[in-house]
């Protein structure tokens, strides 16, 4: 792949199933209950946001990149069910369930339902409750705000990646880890200029620096240290508070409106490095934590697998190749793809 093109093709690994993107093309494969492969392709049309110039200067890109691709997860998690409801691609000797309009509308609600409670239940779970849990310390004497925040931080550390682990022992995360480990071969075969085979492909690594999984270990670690820093009691000021639940809502409002776009665009350009310059030394040394834990988000894929990630990338990289031979103009790089989930 040309030098200028690293950050082009990003993907995300589903259910049964892979999405791939392109600077202007998204691509769905997924594994149906029949065995068969179902695949779709669609023309990304820029949104009124997209088209904001400004929006894409660096470290103001990073929240935009990454609200794109959670928007472009949810798509691909809603194909994907619909193929598995889908009569059509039952498997042989099942039950077929026909579903209605009606039911259509119920479960494109349930899914929305599920993201929403999911957010509600990891905005609890992962920032509440740690802030909470550090505010203890107050009772044992402690009052430096400093102290608390990286208390905090550090139980919210133990909470995301535990967490991860958690979730790695139940069988079907497993089978998502197994596509994400085939989404990632795939892409490592296209950046390594190789033929897009099933033989190439097995033949790379599962690991890649432009990771989701290194995204997370790298916000962690820079909102570890925002986080520290920032004063506690925003409301009360100083290092203690008059009044510990307006101080907590205060900083979540804080933490959410601007630390939160500083944190995350601060990381997007680090993993953006990281992509660029994946085959440097000291850039593999910086980033080997979140290779690592890749090692957790990630397994070795099947065959199957692998086919599933080449049909969702190839489809995406013809549709390139379709549109620059018909002398369209190309969208500039979206810099969502750079985030390989």
């Amino acid at each position: 792949m040309p030098k200028g093109e690293y950050l082009q093709y990003g993907g995300q690994a589903i259910i049964e199933g892979v999405m791939m993107r392109s600077p202007n093309y998204f691509s769905v494969a997924c594994r149906a209950p029949n065995g068969e492969i179902v695949q779709q392709t669609e023309h990304l049309e820029k949104t009124w946001i997209g088209r904001q110039k400004w929006l894409k200067l660096p470290f103001l890109r990073g929240t935009l990149g990454i609200l794109d691709a959670m928007a472009l997860g949810i798509r691909a998690m809603r194909f994907a069910t619909k193929v598995h409801m889908d009569p059509a691609y039952a498997k042989e000797g099942e039950p077929l369930e026909v579903l209605t309009k009606s039911g259509k509308r119920i479960q494109d609600a349930a899914v929305a339902g599920t993201m929403v409670v999911s957010l509600c239940l990891a905005w609890f779970l992962f920032n509440m409750l740690p802030n909470i849990l550090a505010e203890q310390l107050r009772r044992t004497g402690v009052r430096s705000g400093t102290a608390i925040n990286a208390v905090t931080e550090t139980i919210k550390g133990i909470f995301i990646f535990g967490y991860i682990l958690l979730i790695s022992r139940y069988k079907p995360i497993q089978e998502v880890f197994e596509y994400h480990g085939a989404e990632h071969k795939a892409i490592n075969t296209l950046e390594g200029n190789q033929e897009l085979t099933i033989e190439n492909c097995m033949k790379q690594t599962r690991l890649h620096p432009r990771c989701g999984t290194s995204f997370i270990v790298i916000v962690f670690i820079i909102g570890f240290i925002v986080s520290t820093l920032t004063p506690r009691y925003l409301i009360s000021g100083g290092q203690q508070s008059n009044n510990i639940i307006v101080d907590l809502l205060a900083r979540q409002v804080v933490e959410l409106l601007i630390l939160t776009p500083i944190i995350a665009g601060i990381s997007y350009e680090l993993l953006r490095f990281a992509g660029k310059f994946r085959n440097a030394t000291l850039v593999n040394i910086f980033f080997k934590p979140g290779l690592m834990t890749q090692l957790i988000t990630t397994r070795e894929p099947n065959e199957g697998q692998v086919e599933v990630a080449l049909a969702a990338l190839k489809a995406v990289v013809e549709a390139e190749e379709g549109a620059k031979a018909r002398n369209e103009v190309p969208s500039p790089l979206d810099e969502a793809a750079a985030v390989i989930s």
